[in-house]
């Protein structure tokens, strides 16, 4: 069995599909069809920058689901492949399961986009630039982080260094097995960096994020996607699609719609996800548009085979096995 995967931000670099665009007119179709939904030229920001236009979370998470499509569509269109023939379920990490739904035509192109665009806005003015922070605990599992974000609350708390209500450090992303994403206010997650190494973690890195995402103070994101959500035509996918906040497989497009409402601010759990797939026979996983997703999957399953397909060639040479 197969799942075809679609990572998530953070993949986004100056120059993403220009390549693919120059070869093939269906890449190009799709990322006209993304400017042309958005109403500005993304896919020039995509080729030429500059690198904190991309950066941007409401352009960085439309521009990496443009990306992963244009690859699919060259490879369904070069290599004569059917989505729903090739692969068994579909799942993505944080934004990428707007592009599996996409890949799995529960939505279409332009509404994929524009949902990505209104989330990525919203995430962004949840909370004010610089009140929260993201960091990654490097040789930590989940229930080591979960210790780490309690403890660094603990301490601030006991400090008598917080008044501001609830104070927010918990894990957002449950990568694998050695890397977990911690979330909140930044005086938790950077306490949180500073208890780290002491409680067993190797390392822990604050990361360039502009937000604290999947975690409770998205909420008011969440409430936004939950109205957006509510209006958009969601079908069926051709395949389930694998979810994050409950690492099960869904098909019902109401349940779809909670989920993703859920999943701004609750717990991305892929390493559980990608273990349900293993469980539910998944031998084979095939990611598109990036090289992050691939690693993570060895490492939580070394025995599966892992595609990564990005290049025109990666494209050739996956059409050839399928």
């Amino acid at each position: 069995m197969r799942a075809f995967i679609f990572p998530g931000q953070g993949s986004q670099t100056v120059g993403m599909g220009q390549a693919l665009a120059e070869a093939n007119a269906g890449a190009r179709a799709v990322f006209d069809e993304v400017d042309e939904a958005l109403g500005q030229h993304l896919f020039r920001t995509m080729t030429q920058g500059p690198a904190d236009d991309l950066l941007l979370t409401e352009n960085a998470q439309p521009a990496i689901m443009a990306n992963a499509i244009a690859t699919l569509r060259v490879l369904e269109q070069e290599g004569g492949v059917r989505l729903a023939d090739k692969t068994d379920y579909v799942a993505g990490h944080s934004l990428g399961e707007y592009t599996a739904l996409c890949a799995a035509e529960a939505l279409d192109l332009s509404t994929t986009a524009r949902l990505l665009k209104l989330r990525g806005r919203a995430m962004q003015a949840a909370v004010p630039v610089g009140e929260g922070a993201m960091a990654a605990l490097l040789g930590a599992d989940v229930e080591k982080a979960n210790a780490i974000a309690t403890a660094a609350v603990q301490a601030i708390v006991d400090q008598g260094a917080w008044g501001g209500g609830e104070l927010v450090c918990t894990v957002a992303n449950d990568n694998d097995p050695s890397q977990v994403v911690i979330s909140g206010h930044r005086p938790a997650i950077e306490r949180a960096v500073a208890l780290a190494k002491e409680m067993g973690a190797k390392r822990a890195v604050l990361l360039p994020v502009s937000a604290p995402f999947h975690c409770s103070l998205m909420q008011p994101a969440a409430d936004a996607m939950a109205a957006a959500l509510g209006e958009a035509d969601l079908r069926s996918p051709l395949v389930p699609l694998y979810c994050n906040v409950e690492a099960v497989a869904v098909a019902d497009p109401y349940a779809i719609k909670a989920l993703l409402v859920r999943q701004v601010t609750g717990m991305v759990r892929w390493r559980e996800s990608v273990l349900a797939m293993v469980e539910a026979g998944v031998t084979e996983f095939v990611e598109f548009g990036g090289k992050v997703l691939g690693p993570m999957v060895k490492r939580i399953a070394p025995d599966v085979t892992v595609t990564s397909v990005v290049t025109m060639d990666d494209i050739e040479a996956l059409a050839k096995t399928l």
